[in-house]
């Protein structure tokens, strides 16, 4: 016989494959703790215990009465979650395992407000947390924030400034002081939010990067590394923000492409009447050349190497010309100006060629002396006044439009200008070692793999790491100087002043003075820490830490890969790479190149891998065990969300209006490390699936008796599980194949059957053990369920095929042999419930025979089952169903379908799709189109011809069957 059947229900879905698909979260190299079967035996003692925890929160009003709702109201989601953290259900517990299962949440910025790339970490960690809890296991999810410097400052700044207040008004005290008052305000807005997401966390042990116990793991660390001679004091070029007057990460520099101009100035030759034109973006940092490079093959400029150039407006200063290999001569004018103190390129080389360093900028954006009668002047005014006076003295070539890739900081929005300072460094290659032999020995695994290659490029190409900056908030550098000393040679490190000023007195002398570095460190060295010092660390005797430490997962996102948009050759890019390490960022100015694009900076690289460092550095042991790495959300298009684009979705609204549940179970269905398109068509769909799970679990609680029903627990506590597992539905909780036995009047054992069957836990479904997988399996009962699955999935199909209404009866005639004719009767309640979806069931009739076909009447209002023949001609009016082998159906078409008026809408149809394919064959067969079109385009046409000449084949066999069926029954 045969059959198939459209199933959107999710409980034909075996526990064994859902949890198959979750394998990849499911991360330990512990040995896992066995869960034992008499965790989900049945009795009384465990209904009264879960009547128990029912009732207390149903008198909490925490759920909804299901004889009531109708649909599930996700208001109730928050009042379900502050339930579930009243009663310490996100707490780990060593109950039934000692194999802990720990995520550190990666800490969002106290200043920060929920973004969909919120909702997808926790909707994964989550994933895996709950998961794992519910396996036994001491699941650990520790949440936090991160001060976040340099956006909380600006932040209080610009709240400061509403009242007429600068922050130099105030005292650095003072102005740590309104800090913390701003934070302690609104500070938790970010948690709150993710807990509407309904992040599972233990919040007892949230922490925030200044807490005080963090703060000492933060000095602990920089004092370890500075005595290890890893911490140093240099001045370097930085990425410098003129408004907050602080060196800003790489990681916190974006780049947009904004209109700009580029200038051409002449270079007069010193001591003859030539000159040299260079083309510049930024002419004001002329005043900071220090050499002029042209390519030595040059034929126009090769007879002015050796010689020296002079510099415009600097009156007269020389700088030699020099011949570069590396520089284009097919880029811009073919001569380069180098200007190490104002281009991190111009800075490499200057540093390879031994050429000397000069800086004409102030840290608030303004000239300094160097610049001569232009010292004070504002970079962009001294920009404009510089070209003006060009002009005039006839230096001035020309100006054109240009684009420029400008560099902004990520939080104040200004143009970020490349600048010497002095700063704190700490030196990275041997601890990136470290962190290169763990990934190579397994101790730590990447996914999706593929980033294995660009976590190692990264570290095997790492520059120091600039930790210093210039700002009020933050963890003070704990370094003291002495009065009247060089600050170079003669500081202190110590854990707290007066621990310095006695190693300063010592040192000194009884008389000394000392003062603290005003610096903090960058936010991303406390944040390195996260996974230890949130244990703990650096005491190590703590009982979190010796619990919890090594965590197991570290899961996080923003990884988007480096892409480069290269105007050069491969070997330009090579030579480019060598000079900047491949983690500075290209402009065209360097050497000519042509490189006009962004090397992005990646999360796995500056917080990943320094937590990973840090982790092996001072634990002696890989942080964590696996890195698991989410894509970008993006909107319907495939577009990344951006307020220019007018395309961000906030989670808050989106849960409105379809619910956490809708929100997360979209994102829950992309791939790791892929990015996955949302959209609203998604988000309601799934709002309609979690409104099944409802009903599921509304149809369970409604059939199962009266909590005071005695002898009806006793008579269902009479079925036990396993002995369920043996009759003609085996292995899964399916709630269609219940219902016929469950509408039986009464309750007698029919019903009873079906209740001890139906989901029942002991306590709250979050800390529930999770179903097990272990549970002896009947291979013949589940070999015959799933023969009857396919016949009624395949009688779904065939109705939605041929739009038969719901409502609409047909009949069916299943060929098959008398063993699988047998156990199908004994179904065939069952099988009308499942395939007509509606009917008055009155009566059932049974006639079997192993020499005849078995012929199932679905009427208007009762299901019979009789004796008789089936023909040929029958078969030919019929849809022919193979359900599996040995398990056919005959379903007449003229039970489901009008067949002329099918074969007419169907012809139509036909001659529209033969319309478009034709256009497609032509398109195809233009030599133009195929040469010229972009491949992508041509490769699409081809797929769509392929696909429209399939649907034709498709259409014109339906017809043909169609046709055959009206003319056999004429």
């Amino acid at each position: 016989m045969m059959l198939q059947i459209t199933l959107s229900s999710p409980f034909l879905l075996s526990s064994c494959s859902s949890a198959h698909r979750l394998n990849p979260l499911l991360f330990s190299k512990r040995r896992r703790c066995p869960i034992k079967l008499s965790h989900f035996r049945f009795n009384l003692l465990s209904k009264t215990r879960f009547f128990k925890v029912a009732a207390a929160a149903t008198e909490n009003g925490v759920f909804t009465s299901p004889e009531i709702a109708k649909s599930f109201d996700f208001s109730s989601e928050e009042r379900i979650y502050n339930w579930w953290e009243s009663q310490g259900f996100f707490k780990p517990t060593f109950d039934r395992g000692s194999d802990p299962f720990v995520v550190s949440m990666p800490p969002p910025n106290v200043t920060g407000s929920l973004h969909m790339g919120h909702a997808m970490f926790v909707t994964l960690e989550d994933i895996m947390v709950r998961y794992n809890r519910m396996k036994g296991r001491p699941t650990l999810w520790l949440p936090g924030t991160d001060h976040a410097g340099i956006a909380t400052q600006l932040v209080v700044e610009k709240m400061l400034a509403s009242e007429g207040i600068k922050r130099t008004d105030l005292s650095r005290d003072e102005f740590t002081k309104r800090v913390w008052e701003w934070k302690e305000k609104y500070g938790g807005s970010i948690t709150n939010q993710i807990k509407r997401l309904g992040a599972s966390c233990d919040w007892t042990r949230e922490h925030f990067t200044l807490d005080e116990q963090l703060s000492q793991a933060v000095i602990e660390a920089f004092i370890r590394l500075h005595e290890k001679g890893l911490i140093y004091q240099g001045s370097y070029l930085v990425n410098w923000s003129p408004n907050l007057q602080t060196a800003v990460s790489d990681l916190e520099v974006e780049y947009s492409e904004e209109p700009g101009t580029l200038y051409h100035i002449k270079y007069r030759v010193a001591g003859q009447s030539d000159f040299l034109t260079v083309a510049t973006t930024r002419p004001e940092t002329l005043f900071g050349d220090v050499a002029i490079a042209v390519n030595p093959k040059d034929d126009r400029y090769s007879k002015f190497i050796g010689k020296m150039a002079i510099v415009p407006m600097t009156y007269g200063r020389h700088v030699p010309i020099i011949a570069d290999r590396h520089v284009d001569k097919d880029f811009g004018t073919g001569v380069l100006k180098i200007s190490p103190g104002h281009d991190h390129n111009d800075y490499y080389l200057a540093r390879k060629l031994g050429l000397p360093i000069l800086n004409v900028m102030n840290k608030d954006g303004t000239l300094n002396d160097v610049a001569g009668l232009y010292c004070g002047l504002d970079r962009f005014e001294a920009r404009k006044k510089l070209w003006s006076e060009l002009e005039e003295t006839g230096l001035a070539v020309k100006k054109e439009p240009y684009t420029l890739r400008v560099p902004r900081s990520q939080r104040g929005g200004e143009i970020i200008e490349p600048l010497v300072s002095k700063q704190w460094f700490v030196t990275m290659e041997p601890l990136a070692e470290k962190a290169l032999r763990a990934v190579e020995k397994g101790e730590l695994t990447i996914m999706p793999e593929r980033f294995d290659k660009i976590y190692n490029h990264w570290l095997s190409n790492i520059k120091d790491w600039c930790i210093s900056r210039q700002l009020w908030w933050g963890h003070r550098i704990p370094v003291w100087y002495i009065v009247g000393k060089d600050c170079e040679e003669d500081y202190i490190v110590a854990r707290n002043a007066d621990e310095a000023l006695e190693k300063a007195c010592e040192k000194y002398g009884k008389n000394v003075k000392i003062y603290q570095d005003p610096d903090v460190l960058d936010t991303w060295f406390s944040s390195a820490l996260w996974p230890f010092s949130t244990l703990g660390w650096p005491d190590v005797s703590a009982e979190d830490f010796k619990k919890f430490y090594p965590t197991t997962m570290l899961e996080t996102g923003e990884h988007e890969e480096m892409r480069i948009a290269w105007l050069g050759s491969r070997r330009e890019l090579e030579i480019a790479s060598f000079i900047t390490g491949l983690v500075t960022i290209l402009t065209p100015s360097i050497l000519g190149c042509g490189i006009a694009a962004t090397i992005q900076h990646d999360i796995l690289f500056f917080w990943v891998a320094r937590m990973v460092m840090m982790g092996i550095e001072f634990t002696g042991t890989v942080p964590f065990s696996y890195v698991y790495l989410h894509g970008l959300i993006r909107d319907s298009q495939g577009r990344k969300m951006s307020k220019t684009l007018g395309n961000v979705i906030d989670p808050l609204d989106t849960i409105k209006e379809f619910g956490t549940d809708a929100l997360r179970f979209t994102i829950s269905l992309g791939t790791a490390g892929q990015d996955l398109n949302l959209s609203t068509e998604r988000l309601t769909a799934n709002k309609a699936f979690t409104n099944k799970l409802w009903n599921a679990g509304k149809f369970v609680l409604q059939n199962l008796p009266s909590q005071t029903d005695v002898s009806a627990w006793e008579a269902i506590m009479d079925y036990k599980l396993l002995q369920w597992f043996n009759n003609s539905f085996t292995l899964v909780r399916y709630i269609e194949a219940s219902k016929a036995r469950l509408y039986q009047s009464g309750t007698g054992s029919a019903s009873s059957v079906a209740q001890a069957a139906l989901p029942e836990r002991k306590e709250a479904l979050i800390v529930s053990p999770w179903p097990p997988t272990s549970l002896p399996q009947f291979p013949n009962s589940i070999k015959k369920f799933e023969n009857f699955k396919a016949l009624t999935r395949a009688i779904r199909n065939a109705r939605a095929e041929y739009s038969v209404e719901p409502a609409k009866r047909i009949s069916a005639s299943i060929v098959a042999s008398e063993e699988v004719i047998q156990y199908i009767s004994v179904s065939a309640l069952h099988f009308l419930n499942l395939s007509c979806r509606k009917g008055n069931m009155v009566g059932i009739h049974l006639t079997i025979s192993s020499h005849a076909v078995y012929t199932c009447v679905i009427a208007t209002s009762f299901f019979h089952c009789n004796l008789q023949m089936f023909s040929l001609g029958d078969a030919n009016q019929s849809v022919h169903l193979v359900a599996s082998e040995g398990l056919e159906a005959y379903l007449p078409l003229a039970d489901m379908v009008d067949i002329s008026a099918e074969v007419e809408r169907l012809s139509k149809r036909l001659s529209k799709m033969q319309v478009e394919y034709d256009g497609l064959v032509a398109r195809l067969g233009s030599r133009k189109f195929v040469e010229k079109a972009p491949e992508d385009i041509v490769r699409g046409v081809r797929e769509k011809a392929a696909e429209a000449e399939e649907k034709i084949n498709l259409t014109k066999n339906r017809l043909a069957f169609l046709k055959s069926s009206v003319m056999v029954s004429q």
